[in-house]
């Protein structure tokens, strides 16, 4: 007979009587799908255990021991994996998801819900008057509107919007560098409560971004005051990532602490080869603040490039008035020598090189030819110095220019994803390889993610252990948000699941090559439908936009 050490008797035997008590009584395992034999990680972090899991009416009807006889579907999963379904809570996607419906770039990876509308930008509320072209079916004003609009047309798997405060003080203010005045703040806090009134989640700001830039610490807190006073959640872009990474982190930490909410700090990072150094102390002063009393976590993905707009390189001053305002600068001379001369310190600082800033989607179809290029190899082929070549991707991408930004440590990485503070997050959005796609050459995040954690920092390095980086995905995000009735294996919650193959799952997805879909994401459930069955995607679209109640 094998040995078996003091921790492992322990933990069989806690999954052993888990698995009792969860038995189905007589008479109550009737079910439409019974999925038998699934090596449970429930999302709790607890050790893994197995059960049957029964599937009612978009419900998780038991976990335990069913019987194969009264259920509609019987899917055998032994040698698999169920866990909670995976909550990305830091995505793209409320734009794009009317694109692609289907995200499959999301199932295929084990994502069946997003949080939506961060780093400052959400797709509602609107500006007055501001109207999505297209069909009846994809326009809307507020955050009410917006809702009904994704409901009608249906997705694949559920969203929960943040309202942005830099769609927010847009709508009010403009794009223009300077504070509101007394006035616009009260119009600014009153879209926010109406905002909250109507579903949104809680609050995004992305200060690296124009108008989050131009936005006073004073005049943001006033806002995050309301987010703490109706208990949602403010989640943040911080003023930086790279050399100026503490003092961001001392203000997003000051601005959640004077407004008394919890905060989420949005993708984590010390970006640029010359801050490497402060990713520890970074961790630290969150620590501090957490042991302190506030509520504070944090969110990462699993790769060590960025990506955003390019225009973020630019100095505040050339930003203002957004894109049309950006090129009339680029053809001034005087005006584009400026932004010529402070764009190689910049890059400098945040990056290292030039030959680090990969271009991943243009606006305009002058600039295709770039995509996948650097813009060292792109001033090579203009024949220009490569600040320079920032210029021309600039001026003919109409300054609407995507880039992945390779600026941090594997080291570090791996640091923050095993943090205990730290949930998984993609910064992606629901997207496939097709239409307006099909040319880009995206980050791998928004396909691999998941299955990258999975694969890599869990299998391969050993970073994490498989029962935390579930919780990490599931049950910690649904907490964070107030997701209640998902984020976890247990009767009565939404029967959101992903069954995998903890042996061979991986992301495939390369920055070379990202449009690909991983491997050994098996079976994905959201509210109780199949949107992915033996790797290959149905076409079902049973997902929601989960509104908060406010009263909450």
């Amino acid at each position: 007979m094998k040995h078996l050490d003091r921790r492992t008797f322990l933990a069989g035997s806690a999954a052993t009587a888990l698995a009792a008590a969860c038995r189905a009584p007589a008479g109550e395992s009737d079910c439409e799908l019974l999925i038998v034999g699934a090596n449970v990680l429930d999302g709790s972090g607890g050790p893994a255990f197995t059960a049957d899991v029964g599937v009612r009416a978009g419900r998780i009807a038991f976990v335990g021991q069913g019987n194969p006889r009264r259920a509609q579907r019987v899917l055998d999963a032994h040698g698999l994996c169920l866990a909670p379904g995976f909550i990305d809570i830091h995505t793209h996607s409320d734009r794009t998801i009317f694109e692609w419906p289907l995200a499959e770039s999301r199932i295929r990876q084990g994502c069946t819900t997003e949080i939506t509308g961060n780093c400052g930008s959400s797709a509602a509320p609107r500006a007055d008057g501001d109207e999505e072209e297209g069909s009846r079916e994809r326009r809307w004003s507020d955050v009410a509107s917006y809702g009904r609009a994704w409901n009608r047309y249906g997705a694949a798997l559920n969203h929960a919007l943040l309202a942005g405060h830099g769609t927010l003080r847009r709508a009010v203010v403009g794009e223009v560098d300077r504070p509101a005045t007394m006035e616009e703040r009260r119009e600014i806090a009153r879209r926010f409560e109406v905002a909250l009134d109507q579903g949104a989640w809680g609050l995004s700001s992305g200060l690296e971004y124009v108008p989050g830039i131009y936005t006073p610490q004073t005049e943001l807190e006033e806002l995050v005051r309301i987010a703490g006073e109706r208990r949602v959640l403010y989640a943040t872009h911080m003023r930086s990532e790279e050399a100026e990474l503490l003092d961001a982190i001392d203000e997003a930490l000051a601005t959640a602490r004077a407004g008394g909410a919890r905060l989420q700090i949005s993708h984590l990072k010390a970006a640029g080869r010359n801050n490497w150094h402060l990713q520890d102390e970074a961790l630290a002063r969150i620590e501090r603040a957490r042991a302190a009393g506030l509520d504070v976590r944090i969110d990462a993905y699993p790769y060590t490039a960025y990506s955003t707009t390019l225009t973020i390189l630019l100095e505040s001053w050339s930003r203002e008035g957004g894109a049309e305002a950006v090129l009339a600068r680029l053809a001034n001379a005087e005006q584009r020598k400026r932004i010529v001369a402070e764009v190689s310190p910049r890059v400098a600082t945040e990056l290292g090189g030039f030959e680090l800033v990969v271009i991943s989607s243009v606006g305009a179809a002058a600039a295709q030819g770039f995509v996948g290029k650097n813009l060292v190899e792109i001033a090579g082929e203009l024949g220009v110095e490569p600040q320079e070549a920032f210029a021309r991707v600039l001026e003919l991408g109409r300054a609407d220019v995507g880039y992945v930004g390779h600026g941090m440590s594997e080291e570090n990485v791996a640091r923050v994803l095993a943090h205990p503070l730290v949930m998984v997050a993609s910064d992606g959005r629901s997207m496939a390889p097709t239409g307006s796609a099909a040319d880009d050459r995206p980050h791998p995040r928004s396909y691999g993610t998941f299955p990258r954690v999975l694969g890599r920092y869990c299998r391969e390095l050993g970073v994490l252990d498989l029962p935390t980086a579930i919780a990490k995905m599931t049950s910690q995000p649904a907490e964070r948000v107030g997701l209640e009735d998902r984020g976890r294996v247990a009767p009565g919650l939404a029967a959101d699941l992903v069954l995998f193959d903890a042996s061979r799952v991986a992301d495939r997805a390369t920055f070379d090559d990202p449009q690909r879909y991983p491997d050994g994401i098996v079976h994905v459930l959201v509210n109780g439908v199949a949107v992915v069955d033996g790797e290959r995607v149905t076409g079902a679209r049973p997902g929601r936009m989960l509104r908060r109640e406010a009263s909450a």
